[in-house]
């Protein structure tokens, strides 16, 4: 919680400026921990309203960029508060419409090429607002699908070399539009089994080079969505073991 500024947001450390990015980690961990009870709501969607733009989209922090990451963040905060009410979700959806492309997938911004990382902001997003009728679910299943390569990884791009942190990205959206069995998962599961370092543990971005706790974390989070054995179930939209949403959903208990 020092990590918590007076605006609401949360930085990456006690020393960083607060960001949509931190913000929603934070609210992650502390959900993880059972503990958004910590979290004073009307201060943190106070910092998230703050940052929706007029035309629907989010920028990150006070400087103002804009990506449709920051979409997805805004709306998977408000809604891990139970508070989509403070923000314009309707004009959310517009921008995100705005960020499709012809082959299904999404870009950071309109008229940006798609990839993979953005396809799974847009599409969880989407699902968060109850909009995934906006989605064109079987080209754009076909465009994720296409991103396995011969060696069972996934890119997040054409032409592009494969990496296990797309194996979230690309599997996430699958997994939210039913189409899971659309990739070859027994190849990637290879692939991802591949990447980690047998002695010290972890999972690096391909076989042979150094592992990393961002890669680690994809390649459990895509396993697990492919139901390996001794995982705990993930939530597809929000990141988060099934059983903490379930938690986080079920109404809160009257004190007598």
């Amino acid at each position: 919680m020092k990590c918590q500024h007076a605006s609401g947001g949360f930085g990456g450390s006690e020393r960083n400026d607060p960001h949509i990015l931190y913000t929603l980690s934070a609210l992650q961990i502390l959900a993880l921990y059972d503990r958004l009870d910590l979290v004073n709501a009307d201060q943190v969607v106070l910092y998230i309203k703050g940052l929706q733009q007029s035309d629907g989209s989010f920028a990150g922090d006070a400087w103002g960029e804009i990506d449709t990451r920051f979409s997805y963040c805004a709306l998977s905060c408000c809604s891990l508060l139970n508070r989509l009410d403070a923000i314009d979700v309707p004009r959310a959806v517009d921008f995100l419409i705005a960020c499709r492309n012809f082959d299904g997938g999404f870009g950071c911004t309109p008229g940006n090429e798609s990839h993979a990382g953005q396809v799974f902001t847009c599409v969880a997003a989407l699902s968060i607002a109850d909009g995934l009728q906006h989605v064109d679910q079987d080209l754009l299943s076909w465009w994720l699908s296409e991103r396995q390569t011969p060696s069972g990884g996934l890119c997040g791009r054409p032409e592009k070399l494969q990496d296990v942190c797309y194996s979230w990205w690309c599997l996430s959206a699958l997994s939210i539009l039913g189409r899971l069995h659309w990739i070859d998962q027994a190849a990637l599961t290879q692939f991802i089994l591949f990447c980690q370092d047998e002695h010290d543990g972890g999972i690096s971005d391909r076989p042979e080079d150094m592992v990393d706790a961002f890669h680690t974390f994809f390649g459990v989070a895509a396993l697990s969505l492919m139901g390996y054995a001794g995982l705990e179930p993930i939530d597809p939209v929000y990141a988060l073991p099934v059983k903490v949403m379930q938690r986080i959903r079920q109404p809160k208990r009257q004190h007598s």
